[in-house]
């Protein structure tokens, strides 16, 4: 028999594989469906089938960073992770990604911000979707436009904003 959990973890192991590019809008609707009606492992098999097997643990894909004031930064050849979460209560946060080391091809950033400010710097190459992300004071502002070539890692921006102020922009170089 097939517990509620085991299904749950079969439907996030889709929903990643669709970000991640792996099954196509059709196909992950048809696997959903599949999933969702499974009454064994066997029936819930076919929907897995041809995946990637899942990250081994979430705790060496997701990474948090905090500060109640002061001053978070990330810059150079650091190792982004595939969920980084960024908390920062007054201070400022300045995350370049421009030369980081991405391994995934969809990270996700969670921003909690208060008063502070954010500046992202993304490459050049990278599809920026800020769509997640709620501003209470000030809206973010893009200055990122579109990637300068396809095939880059796609970074979806995701939070709350207090009375801080986000700036996304594009690497120069």
């Amino acid at each position: 028999m097939l517990s509620e959990d085991d299904r749950e973890a079969a439907v996030q192991r889709l929903r990643e594989a669709y970000a991640e590019g792996h099954i196509s809008h059709e196909e992950m609707d048809d696997r959903l469906d599949r999933a969702l009606t499974a009454k064994t492992h066997d029936d819930l098999a076919p929907a897995l089938a041809s995946l990637p097997l899942p990250a081994a643990k979430e705790a060496d894909t997701t990474a948090t960073i905090g500060a109640m004031t002061g001053r978070i930064k990330r810059s150079g050849a650091w190792r982004v992770p595939r969920t980084l979460k960024v908390e920062s209560s007054m201070g400022r946060v300045h995350l370049d990604l421009s030369r980081a080391v991405i391994e995934h091809p969809v990270i996700d950033i969670e921003l909690q911000l208060g008063t502070g400010r954010a500046k992202i710097t993304v490459p050049r190459d990278a599809d920026v979707d800020m769509n997640g992300l709620r501003g209470v004071w000030k809206d973010p502002h893009d200055k990122t436009g579109q990637p300068s070539r396809p095939g880059g890692p796609k970074i979806r921006i995701s939070g709350t904003m207090g009375m801080g102020r986000l700036k996304v922009r594009r690497a120069r170089r």
